[in-house]
């Protein structure tokens, strides 16, 4: 399991439908090593508090093997890593071999992977095109977020070094399949709702769903 990119950028202002839109999507790889804080990375930003960024959401992975993937469903776009917007091009780590509450250490940083990403409309943005978004979803390759459990240094090259799997043995793809509710799977639902080191807003979201 390898840290292949670290990715970083600033928010900034583009034109989008005719309108001004100020997003943090755009990520560049860098060559240095940089440090991983609670909220990010150094260097590193976001646009819109209230959707993106946060203690649950301080670090966003993408594992470089869905890059194929997106080669062959975008043979017209040039792919270059960070493009889906993450901070971490990973290899090795796969949404449905990863429990929610894992955790890791790369270098000296220490994270627990939290939960998938759902896309907004700047995913469109990045890749000119609106359907990305619905794309992106139908795909099941959403990568991963990380929250920092002790910020430290990371650069391209690091291992990720699993320290401890979450015993309750929810995926990553398993949250993104309840979310989908494809197929149903109530028992699942009832047990993520349930689930500690998954953010509260979900845990709402699911117990919401199981009263239903």
């Amino acid at each position: 399991m390898k840290l292949i990119s670290v990715n970083v950028g600033l928010p900034r202002e583009v034109n989008w439908n005719g309108k001004t839109v100020r997003t943090g999507i755009f990520k560049e790889p860098i060559s240095d090593r940089v440090m991983v804080r609670s909220l990010n990375l150094d260097g590193d930003g976001q646009a819109d508090l209230t959707v993106h960024g946060g203690l649950e959401k301080a670090v966003y992975a993408y594992p470089f093997e869905h890059y194929d993937y997106w080669r062959s469903e975008l043979p017209d776009t040039e792919l270059t890593l960070g493009n889906f917007g993450e901070n971490f091009t990973t290899t090795g780590l796969k949404e449905a071999e990863l429990n929610i509450g894992d955790r890791f250490q790369i270098g000296t940083v220490k994270l627990m992977v939290t939960q998938p990403r759902l896309p907004c409309y700047k995913l469109g943005i990045r890749f000119g095109r609106p359907d990305m978004v619905k794309r992106f979803l139908a795909s099941r390759r959403t990568g991963f977020y990380f929250s920092v459990l002790q910020e430290g240094e990371v650069g391209t090259g690091d291992t990720l070094e699993l320290v401890s799997r979450d015993e309750n043995n929810i995926t990553v793809a398993d949250i993104t399949q309840l979310y989908t509710r494809e197929p149903n799977n109530p028992e699942l639902l009832h047990r993520a709702a349930q689930l500690a080191a998954l953010p509260e807003s979900w845990r709402d979201y699911f117990q919401q769903q199981s009263r239903r």
